[in-house]
């Protein structure tokens, strides 16, 4: 099986939890961190922005990455959010295994 991080960011903690519940709630993901004070500086519209933003990573299962990507997108309030799929190459396999069975199937 293979597993992955998803990778997105909000700017209030509220919207943080209300991804990360509905993540796992659905079983789309076994587990999210929600790590604070992340300062992101970027483009946006012919500006450069430096906003302070809140970082989410799921732990999860490939096969249903566009399952978690349309999750988020539903409760995202961001115009356009970054959600990025990232590959888990090894790592401790009771770990590995326990996020698939917090998964769906």
């Amino acid at each position: 099986m293979s597993y992955c991080l998803v990778y997105t960011l909000t700017d209030n903690i509220d919207e943080a939890k209300k991804i990360a519940n509905a993540l796992v709630k659905e079983k789309l993901a076994a587990c999210c961190n929600i790590i604070h004070n992340l300062t992101s500086v970027y483009e946006w519209k012919d500006e450069i922005c430096e906003d302070s933003e809140i970082l989410i990573l799921a732990k999860t299962k490939k096969s249903l990455f566009e399952e978690v990507k349309n999750s988020i997108r539903k409760n995202h309030s961001y115009e356009l959010p970054a959600i990025i799929m990232l590959p888990i190459e090894t790592g401790l396999k009771d770990f590995l295994n326990w996020i698939g069975e917090n998964t769906r199937k």
